[in-house]
């Protein structure tokens, strides 16, 4: 009897070491899938993270590399000094090229009057050319603002102040004040000749500044024209 429950006894140990053996390896199992699901779930996750950080490439234009028909200018342009009838209007009018007369030989006077001016001032001497320089000079500047406002009604359609050209306009007309306050203090023998001459350099002075302001608004019109011509034809010449 005591052998046959020994024999027994062996037997249900035996199941149940077997028993604890496969829920072991059970466990291992479900262990192991449960780590290789965190492991795949984790890669995935880095996956997901190291996409979301790469540069984003934009695509590029259609049609880059063998034209350039939509692509966008290589810069940003400014608004055109003209418009295509504006440039028309302009090309046939004379009184382009009366603009294009007057201002260098303004400038010309301007530079001998301020040479004789700075003489006077120096020197005490030469006031009487040094007045003359002055008077032509300010009547020069009164035939070219005239003139230009004809100019600018026959292009814009505007005797003065139009968009294309309205701060340079505006300045214009402190250059335009100086200049006729000193024919007024010559006139009514406002102040000394020194007086009057410092007021003469002081309407020079501003005739420099918005000669400027031209000088800069139609060289930036023309380099834009020249960007835009380039840009075009060789938009086209790829096109083609």
């Amino acid at each position: 009897m005591l052998s046959r429950y020994r024999e027994r006894l062996r037997f249900f140990l035996s199941c149940a070491g077997v028993g604890v053996q496969r829920g072991r390896g059970q466990a291992r199992s479900s262990a192991a899938l449960g780590a290789s699901a965190v492991a795949s779930e984790f890669s995935n996750s880095i996956s997901v993270m190291m996409q979301a950080m790469a540069p984003h490439t934009e695509p590029a234009f259609a049609g880059s590399g063998s034209g350039l028909s939509n692509a966008s200018p290589p810069m940003r342009l400014r608004t055109p000094l003209y418009t295509p009838e504006e440039r028309r209007r302009r090309d046939d009018s004379a009184w382009t090229i009366v603009q294009g007369v007057l201002a260098p030989i303004q400038f010309l006077v301007f530079i001998v009057s301020t040479g004789l001016v700075i003489r006077f001032l120096m020197t005490g001497q030469g006031y009487e050319a040094a007045t003359i320089s002055v008077v032509i000079k300010t009547l020069v500047l009164y035939a070219i603002m005239i003139t230009g406002s004809i100019w600018e009604k026959v292009v814009f359609d505007k005797w003065l102040f139009a968009p294309a050209f309205y701060w340079e306009d505006v300045f214009s007309m402190l250059v335009l004040a100086l200049h006729t306050a000193y024919l007024l203090a010559l006139y009514i023998g406002w102040g000394t000749a020194q007086e009057q001459m410092i007021l003469a350099l002081a309407a020079y002075v501003t005739y420099v500044i918005n000669a400027t302001q031209f000088l800069l608004k139609l060289r930036a019109a023309r380099l834009d024209a020249e960007a835009r011509d380039k840009w075009l034809a060789q938009s086209q010449g790829h096109a083609a």
